[in-house]
């Protein structure tokens, strides 16, 4: 009876994981593009019709784009429904996360979400619905789920039907962003009487799939190169950051390195992962804070809480504008809201905690991710005495040009020292983002970081 039992719960155990492991069947992947968009949103509306149906979103030629490549509001005429203040808070708290609550109460008499029309404008190229169509067939999680297998035939949206939390998340780390670019922004610390500088940074991201001269090996398990070079203030001017991102970051860790132009040295930079610090971040973000969350997810344990409907940063066109400038965004406490958008969408609620005996200075984290463009848009991080202690927010907007979901910006809120960092802005850059970039693997090695930081 005991040997039955066993087998029993052998052979469960195995299912499950079967089940955990595989990828959706075809009766199940042919649901993108029907009842599902092409990238596993609910292609229906609500039913109380604040949040409408996916009918393909915004694509090129949806408005004007300006020689810089900056975007013309789609929905510039539109007025707020309400704005949503500490004094109302009641009345809309179930459609807002425990973070974004924490930031009325943090910031009574300042903090408001001026709520306007749910559109749902995420899009990408035809052929990403393919590769994301293909990667529901065929990705699945490696043992433990820290790493994607036969994914890099598709490359983008690993689980576009996803199983559990970490497929979730997944979708995040793995979305198309545009393919190969540069970008020029800024990011700002402010004190809390919202002084700030500004520090200035040149992106550049490849994707192997966007790199001819990349072997098959290096191929397989690269996810994408990240290079970043600082330009002012002067004291940080000139250090480079080299970034090249794995599927598995545990059979291959992140590899990192940091050229310091004082020293003129090129060094590894093992720090550059999980709770290490953000560059120039004054202590206010870590490393996988950056792009709201990245890196290896190994360290936690992660929980599908749901699906729910949640007012979030969308279409912000305005806070992307090149009419906004930078004081017009930064001010004290928070970014300014007024210049903000928010509407209604569904979102995936997945929450991580921290497994015993690992280390990162934020013991719990949820985060809410947009259904159709798995952006994650807010996200809530909690210290070590289970307090909220950081939220994050990114400025969702789609760039019809170029049919890519992105951010204005995001930012990241410390409720306990009521300060803040906000990157991304490029409202004052004279060429804010160029898309398609011819990029060599040789452009991402140790030894480009040299020429790269010459000032």
């Amino acid at each position: 009876m005991k040997t039955t039992t066993q087998l029993i719960a052998t052979l469960s155990l195995s299912l499950l994981a079967g089940s955990v492991f595989a990828a959706v069947s075809a009766e199940e992947a042919a649901k993108l593009g029907s009842s599902l968009t092409p990238l596993g949103g609910e292609m229906a509306g609500n039913t109380a019709g604040t949040i409408p149906a996916w009918t393909g979103g915004l694509t090129k030629g949806a408005a004007a784009v300006d020689a810089n490549g900056f975007l013309s509001d789609p929905f510039a005429g539109e007025k707020p429904l309400f704005t949503i203040t500490a004094d109302n808070l009641a009345q809309h708290q179930d459609k807002l996360s425990e973070g974004q609550v924490a930031m009325f109460k943090r910031y009574p008499a300042t903090y408001r979400m001026p709520v306007y029309t749910s559109h749902r404008t995420s899009a990408v190229p035809q052929s990403i619905y393919a590769a994301a169509k293909s990667s529901a067939q065929n990705t699945t999680l490696v043992e433990g789920g820290n790493g994607l297998n036969h994914f890099a035939q598709s490359r983008y949206y690993a689980f576009p039907i996803p199983q559990n939390g970490l497929e979730v998340v997944w979708n995040h780390i793995t979305r198309y962003r545009g393919g190969n670019l540069k970008r020029n922004i800024v990011q700002a610390v402010p004190q809390t009487n919202g002084d700030y500088t500004l520090v200035q940074f040149e992106d550049e991201v490849a994707f192997p799939d966007n790199l001819a001269d990349i072997d098959a090996d290096k191929a397989a398990n690269a996810l994408l190169f990240f290079k970043q070079r600082v330009t002012a203030p002067s004291r940080l001017a000139g250090n480079v950051l080299l970034v090249h991102d794995s599927l598995d970051q545990i059979k291959e860790p992140r590899m990192a390195w940091i050229y310091n132009a004082g020293q003129r040295r090129v060094r590894r930079a093992p720090q550059v992962a999980y709770d290490g610090p953000g560059t120039a971040s004054d202590g206010l973000r870590t490393s996988d804070n950056f792009d709201m969350y990245n890196g290896a997810p190994n360290r936690y344990d992660w929980k599908l809480v749901g699906k729910r409907e949640l007012y979030i940063p969308y279409n912000n066109y305005q806070l992307d504008s090149p009419s906004v400038k930078y004081a017009d965004i930064i001010k004290a406490g928070h970014t300014n809201q007024d210049l903000a958008r928010y509407e209604l969408h569904r979102v995936w609620e997945v929450e991580a905690t921290l497994k015993s005996g690992e280390r990162n200075i934020y013991a719990k984290r949820r985060f809410f991710i947009d259904e159709d463009s798995w952006q994650i848009a807010v996200s809530e991080h909690y210290d070590g005495r289970g307090q909220l202690w950081r939220v994050g927010q990114a400025m969702l907007l789609q760039n019809y040009d170029v049919e890519t979901p992105v951010y204005a910006f995001e930012a990241l809120y410390d409720l306990i020292g009521g300060r803040y960092l906000a990157i991304g802005m490029k409202n004052e850059e004279k060429r804010s983002i160029q898309y398609g970039v011819h990029a060599s693997v040789k452009d991402f090695t140790p030894a480009a970081l040299r020429n790269a930081g010459v000032r």
